[in-house]
């Protein structure tokens, strides 16, 4: 909540209890005492929003916005209910009713610092520029302190990085915020680093770079000192983006001679020389080289400069810098990528990776430091590189199992990286079953001998042999991918889990585990790992940045929030949530309308920006040691998005089709009416058709695209395959897709009605028995048992397990168009028997439509029954099922059966979820009768 220890108002002591329960998420005795408080002190706002926050944290958003309304017409000015209301509205996603407050509270106060600063922040929140630029003179005005005036200039900046119009930019929002720096600069106003930052950046985005360079290298820059080389950096990102080579090149020389283990700087030194040496530079006949200095303006000066930084670490005794034996490296690999017969002269690659390692290879960071240069080796070097590596390893004395431990944690560190170096050239890939096991074994054994290192390690730190463990997990993995047999799988979990006993902060632990849980279809164990990780959210960064002067990282943070508002995963999570919610609550604790309305869903608008959709997955997020040849490949990354959309479009009309479901079924029963809005449901006549179009053509495009061999296959640690293949292989697309055109045809029979219409309810009643048999495929096939316990193995086929919720799924949007179905179809009824009854007909010929319907109806009743008994069974299955009986005879044992139970009882709480669902559709499609 806010902080109050300023407030001196006498209702503070009364408010204070109930800032008390809100903190600790006890918000129904904050409601509580708001109301006894307020029947002693009606006049007291601040208690009417506190019960609004505290209605609102219940679900009660309604009735927290009406208070909160009652409160905000009055325009308070004390600053509990200002606070209050700017909590409340800010949980309620509505940052814009921020700004009404503030605007209110500076009219009433209009000398106040801190409201005009709190208006200023609110505009800030909702991207108001134009009235931020405003609200910060103004201000300005009022306290005349730098931070207020470049608030005003910044807003300008971000006016013109949000204005469409490059060239409104360019000439009016740019040139009026540098004529108002420079204005400050004249009167010699400038007083913080900030600004200077500011400054520069806006000469940048005017593309005045001389200028820029000027600012940096004059008296401002030497305000530019929260950075390490700040105007050295600054300097040289100018003398890049000028193409001044010389004096880049120059500048990273002599920022190497200060900081020769900076490697940034080498690959500028290393960038810039060559594109000196294409330019054939040749120094000027008089004066200085360049602005910088002496410029390297050929190889043998390169190769001339880094032996001399060799030389001088060489030279000494101790704490060598590895910098220089890097950059040696990549000096090498460029001159080859050249053809440059020069690199000879360097040496070999292999002994310098040796003589690296030899005096590196007890720092974590030696893995990372020669992975990125092992295709300097040749493919019959590798098992040479490995052998002279080992050599000098020491390992202790071999024990009765005949491995060799080290003695304490810096030979650990150089073995754990031979280890991963092998894994890393395919060493490790290339063994046979027989050998990977052994392989495996060797792993675990250097894990568990690695532990009493890490004796005296906090909760929060790892073991100094976790990688071992990881690396093993690995190779299960390997296994179980080349043979199938998922036993590796289960003692990859186990062995995992063990892990996470010892290093219960193991991001990679977690990462691993979240994914094969997730991959056996076992969701109930990840929601504790997920949590476990902490991951964190930086909240109000933009207002933070304004607040601190970091002008710099505002454009930084506006285009991060740009890209989670574009989130292809964003826009999944969003559609998949508003499906989950109606699939489980729609007519049973709520109407499918009412529902609808409460997302505020409109089948009409496409609120998904598809042409920029951006994948903001980290792919890279798991360590991996595979080689080259089986890493994430950029094919692999544009399969899987292409996948990714496919899928979301297919989910985003289900959603959009089942608005327009709630909206004709509302809209059938005053059949004469021509409203076309009710209850804030709009949708016109053409809409529904469009989207059954687009859902055809959709799945049509998923069709082919999960048919069209052959389909990039994802490495393991690589993207996740979408739901897509299996909701398309399940038969779930394809009939909704049907159930989905009965409404098409119910509108032309309503149009028609029962006389005259033959063919008509002949086709809808072919539709209906379609749909019942497609059902009844898409259950046979999730019929099998979801966990196999037998000859000392166990399997999961958690595939019937997701058949099972697309199949609910599908009951779903069945009984929904079935309710449209009814209320089309019981009108017509009701007027055929009034036609009987005049014409006095004991009977006459039921029509094929209303056949059609009781039958679907019936059969549909019958299949959910099925379903049920199905469901039951595989519970009593699964509940039975005896993993103490599995003979599981490794040291892990107990663990690799923690993993099995976790998963056994992740199925058990999925099935009963989808029973208690299933029999409340079941029980819906009993009262349904025309």
């Amino acid at each position: 909540m806010a902080a109050r220890g300023h407030v001196q108002d006498p209702n503070d002591r009364r408010l204070r209890p109930i800032y008390d329960y809100l903190d600790n998420g006890n918000n129904k005795m904050a409601i509580q005492q708001a109301d006894k408080l307020l029947k002693k002190h009606k006049e007291l706002h601040c208690a009417k929003v506190l019960k609004a926050i505290g209605l609102q944290r219940t679900g009660k958003q309604d009735e927290a916005f009406t208070l909160a309304q009652e409160v905000t017409v009055l325009e308070p000015t004390d600053d509990n209910s200002l606070q209050a209301l700017t909590i409340l509205y800010r949980e309620m996603h509505r940052p814009e009713l921020v700004t009404k407050l503030y605007e209110a509270a500076v009219r009433k106060v209009p000398t106040s610092e801190e409201y005009h600063s709190h208006l200023f922040m609110a505009y800030a929140r909702v991207g108001e520029y134009k009235k931020m630029q405003q609200a910060g003179m103004a201000l300005f005005k009022i306290v005349p302190k730098n931070p207020y005036y470049f608030w005003s200039v910044m807003s300008l900046v971000m006016q013109a990085i949000s204005a469409q119009d490059e060239k409104l930019s360019q000439t009016m929002f740019l040139p009026l915020a540098e004529r108002m720096v420079e204005k400050m600069v004249k009167e010699e106003k400038i007083e913080a680093e900030a600004e200077v930052q500011l400054y520069f950046m806006i000469l940048e985005r005017l593309g005045k770079f001389v200028e820029a360079l000027e600012v940096v290298q004059g008296p401002l820059g030497e305000k530019l000192t929260s950075e390490l080389q700040s105007r050295e950096n600054k300097s040289m990102k100018l003398y890049r983006r000028l193409e001044r080579w010389p004096e880049c090149n120059a500048l990273s020389c002599k920022l190497l001679l200060k900081n020769p283990d900076d490697w940034q700087f080498y690959l500028l030194y290393f960038d810039s020389l060559f594109q000196v040496i294409d330019q054939n530079w040749t120094p000027p006949l008089e004066g200085a080289p360049s602005a910088e200095g002496e410029v390297h303006a050929s190889v043998a000066q390169s190769i001339s400069f880094i032996n001399e930084r060799l030389a001088t670490e060489e030279a000494k005794e101790s704490k060598h810098l590895r910098g220089p034996y890097l950059a040696r490296l990549e000096l090498i690999r460029r001159l080859r990528e050249r053809s440059c017969p020069e690199a000879m002269q360097l040496g070999e690659p292999l002994e310098h990776m040796f003589q690296f390692f030899v005096k590196f290879g007890d720092k974590p960071c030696c893995i990372t430091d020669l992975k990125i240069f092992l295709d300097l080796l040749t493919p019959d070097q590798h098992v040479q590189f490995i052998n002279r590596l080992m050599e000098v390893v020491p390992l202790g004395m071999a024990g009765e199992e005949g491995e060799a431990f080290p003695a304490d944690t810096r030979a650990l560190q150089r073995h754990l990286c031979v280890t991963q170096l092998s894994r890393s050239l395919g060493l490790q890939h290339a063994l046979n079953t027989g050998g990977k096991l052994s392989l495996i074994k060797e792993l675990k054994a250097h894990y568990h001998h690695g532990l009493q290192f890490g004796t005296s390690c906090l909760k929060t730190e790892l073991q100094f042999s976790d990688m071992y463990c990881l690396m093993a997990a690995h190779v299960y993995l390997d296994l179980w991918k080349e043979t199938g047999n998922q036993s590796m799988l289960w003692q990859c979990m186990g062995l995992l889990e063990e892990g996470l006993t010892h290093s219960s902060s193991n991001a990679q632990f977690k990462l691993l585990l979240l994914l094969l849980y997730c991959r056996l279809g076992a969701f109930e164990p990840v929601v504790d790992l997920y949590a476990s990780l902490d991951a964190k959210h930086t909240s109000e960064y933009i207002i933070q940045a304004y607040k601190y002067g970091a002008f710099e990282k505002i454009p930084e943070f506006i285009a991060f929030r740009n890209r989670l508002e574009h989130s292809l995963h964003f826009a999944q999570v969003r559609t998949e949530r508003m499906l989950l919610d109606l699939f489980l609550e729609a007519d049973i604790s709520s109407s499918l309308e009412e529902s609808i309305k409460s997302m505020s869903l409109c089948p009409e608008e496409d609120d998904i920006p598809w042409e920029n959709l951006r994948d903001n997955r980290d792919l890279t997020v798991f360590v991996n040691w595979s080689p080259a040849d089986r890493q994430l490949k950029e094919e692999h990354k544009q399969c899987s998005v292409e996948e990714e959309t496919l899928w979301l479009r297919l989910r985003s009309l289900t959603l959009r089709l089942i608005g327009c479901v709630s909206s004709l079924t509302h809209s059938s029963t005053p059949h004469n009416s021509e409203k076309t809005t009710e209850n804030g449901v709009t949708t016109k006549p053409l809409v529904f058709p469009s989207l059954l179009s687009q859902l055809e053509n959709t799945l049509n495009q998923a069709v082919q695209f999960t048919e069209t061999p052959p389909r990039a296959e994802y490495p393991f640690l690589g993207p996740v395959a979408s739901r897509l293949v299996q909701a398309v292989s399940s038969g779930c697309c394809q009939c909704q897709l049907s159930m989905f055109q009965l409404p098409v045809h119910l509108q032309e029979l309503q149009s028609l009605g029962l006389d005259g219409s033959a063919e008509l309810q002949t086709q809808i009643s072919n539709l209906f028995k379609s749909i019942a048999a497609q059902l009844h495929d898409i259950l046979e096939k999730c019929k099998g048992d979801l966990l196999e316990v037998g000859d000392d193995q166990s399997r999961t086929q958690h595939w019937f397990l997701e058949n099972l919720v697309y199949f609910v799924e599908t009951v779903c949007i069945v009984l929904w168009v079935s309710q449209y179905c009814a209320s089309v179809l019981r009108p017509l009824k009701s007027t055929l028997q009034k036609k009987k009854k005049k014409k006095k007909e004991a009977s006459s010929v039921t029509p094929a439509v209303l056949l059609g319907f009781q039958e679907f109806s019936s059969s549909t009743q019958n299949l959910l029954k099925d379903a049920l008994e199905h469901i039951r069974s595989q519970e009593i299955t699964l509940s039975a099922l005896k993993l103490e009986a599995l003979k599981l005879e490794l040291v892990e044992a107990s663990f690799t059966k923690t993993a099995m139970e976790k998963v056994q009882s992740s199925y058990l709480r999925s099935l009963q979820e989808i029973g208690e669902l299933l029999k409340k559709r079941a029980d819906s499609f009993k009262s349904l009768k025309i």
